[in-house]
């Protein structure tokens, strides 16, 4: 469907901005995203955008678009940016809720034992404080009380990061 010429590119930008990322996405505020993670999404993500948007002719010579060339297409809105975004909007939504309730309760709860020895595996807080610290945003916190204001500096300016 994506290499059809009868359907526009447009239209199968829409497609895959409404269909296959959600899907691929699919409760990705609760995922840690690792290197291997993030290669492989924007791999995949890639590969999607050459089969729409289809190689270049240069003088007679057919090449495919470098990434560069599809990052700026997509106007730097890859899934990864997404991701962060829905996690932020995710972080914003648990730190409103009431105290009471089962996901602020998990979200606060912290072990009484310690971590075992080595390199410790990178928890959804520390990801998350990590994209916080990439937005330049220090009183995350307080900001997440202000739900407008929440969305408008932290979570659009995410997705363009």
């Amino acid at each position: 469907m994506f290499q059809s010429k009868i359907i526009t590119k447009r239209a199968k930008l829409k497609l895959y901005h409404t269909i296959i990322r959600p899907i691929v996405t699919y409760a990705c505020e609760t995922w840690i995203l690792k290197d291997t993670i993030i290669n492989k999404l924007l791999v995949f993500e890639r590969k999607i955008l050459r089969k729409i948007f289809g190689p270049i002719n240069e003088k007679g010579i057919r090449r495919i678009k470098t990434n560069q060339e599809l990052d700026e297409i997509i106007k730097h809105k890859n899934i990864i940016n997404s991701i962060r975004a829905q996690r932020l909007s995710w972080l914003g939504h648990v730190e409103r809720t009431q105290g009471t309730r089962m996901v602020k309760a998990t979200y606060s709860w912290y072990p009484i034992s310690s971590r075992p020895i080595g390199r410790p595996k990178t928890r959804w807080m520390d990801d998350v404080r990590k994209d916080t610290q990439k937005l330049k945003v220090p009183n995350w916190k307080t900001l997440t009380q202000d739900r407008r204001g929440w969305k408008e500096k932290l979570v659009e300016k995410a997705k363009t990061l």
